[in-house]
């Protein structure tokens, strides 16, 4: 341990560790890595310290900063659930242009900039914008409230462990395994049929206008404008319950649909001898 700083930076409001980390080290005129070693000898990156700081190393670097351990913890990743770390970007996916606005310079980088969950901004409740800085329109306005409803699911899934009948963080997942469509399409472009779409059904159009839809299960963050009609997408299955998951198993197919079965199969089983909407009324 090198002994504590003589001048400490009060973090941000919601501010990322690293953040944090990389204004110190523009203080004292150093690279990020080395500010971070001061407290860390063995530190790698500082990608991983906000996502895997321990206790002992948070208590390490409080000394040095002469605050509290848990709030130097709170600024990381490391007490959100393990499955929620694939909706968490390396760098900033959007920005409250209402918390930011007046300042020079880009500010500090907060955690809910990297959160793939979120379409608003955690401290003032506006929409997000992205960092793109693409006018695309809100393709989704229509499933406004069941999207505010799904950001918040998920939001107590991720950093809460919060969940009804499943983990919402899944149920996104899920909705962005691949589907066939009926009638089979002429293009063949099997690539952009998302289960999702069956929930959402603007979905599909969005997507041929697009061009291009690279986020999977294995990487669910999805562009800013398009997260709405996710969020909707588990709201709605959320609300529904199990039953609903049946019905989507039937839009799968071949190995996707193993997958699917795999993953729903336990909660749906359980769920017969329970009462709860009939099919027709989930379609």
């Amino acid at each position: 341990m090198n002994g504590r700083l003589p001048v400490v930076l009060p973090p941000a409001t919601g501010e990322l560790f690293s953040s944090w980390i990389a204004r110190h080290a523009a203080f004292y005129g150093v690279p990020a890595l080395t500010m971070l070693r001061h407290g860390l000898p063995d530190a790698v990156s500082l990608h991983i310290a906000d996502r895997t700081l321990s206790r002992d190393q948070a208590g390490r670097l409080a000394e040095m900063f002469s605050m509290d351990a848990k709030t130097v913890r709170r600024m990381t990743f490391a007490n959100i659930r393990r499955s929620a770390h694939r909706f968490i970007a390396k760098e900033p996916l959007q920005r409250c242009s209402s918390c930011k606005s007046g300042t020079s310079d880009p500010g500090p980088i907060l955690r809910c900039d990297l959160q793939g969950w979120r379409i608003t901004c955690p401290h003032c409740a506006r929409p997000f914008q992205d960092l793109a800085q693409c006018d695309r329109g809100r393709p989704f306005n229509q499933y406004h409230a069941a999207a505010h409803r799904g950001e918040k699911l998920l939001q107590d899934d991720a950093e809460r462990d919060i969940q009804t009948w499943t983990s919402p963080l899944e149920l996104a997942r899920l909705l962005l395994m691949r589907r066939v469509p009926w009638p089979f399409p002429r293009d063949a472009e099997l690539w952009r049929y998302r289960v999702l779409s069956v929930v959402v059904p603007d979905l599909d159009d969005v997507i041929a206008r697009e061009g291009s839809f690279p986020p999977s299960p294995k990487h669910p963050i999805v562009p800013l404008h398009i997260r709405p009609a996710l969020l909707a997408g588990v709201a709605i299955v959320e609300r529904a319950g199990p039953e609903m998951l049946q019905m989507l198993q039937a839009h799968t197919f071949g190995h996707n649909r193993l997958r699917f079965i795999e993953e729903t199969d336990h909660l749906i089983n359980p769920a017969f001898g329970l009462p709860g909407p009939r099919q027709m009324q989930l379609i």
